[in-house]
């Protein structure tokens, strides 16, 4: 089991383009994949678009994700490059 914590850093939060993202990305792996919110103990199944909005997450929300299974590493670094990323939404607002 891999675990990890991420800090959403986007304006709009998790919202529904950044949450299927992170399910795309969560699906190409044969892992378990679950987020957390740091502040509470509301738990999300990645590899659901609804189950990923229903964790609220907004700019500054801390997520613990945990990957298990047999390419959880990998399934983890592609999660990670993709919070830290900004869910390749970080320049576009910049420039707004």
């Amino acid at each position: 089991m891999v675990e990890r914590t991420f800090t959403i850093i986007g304006r709009l939060g998790l919202h529904a383009r950044a949450a299927a993202k992170l399910v795309r990305v969560t699906n190409e792996f044969q892992s378990e994949v679950s987020l957390r919110r740091a502040d509470s103990s509301v738990t999300a199944d990645a590899k659901s678009i609804l189950s990923v909005l229903m964790l609220a997450a907004s700019r500054g929300t801390e997520l613990q994700a945990c990957a298990e299974g047999v390419d959880e590493e990998q399934a983890m670094n592609a999660i990670e490059k993709l919070f830290a990323a900004g869910f390749g939404e970080i320049e576009a607002e910049s420039s707004l």
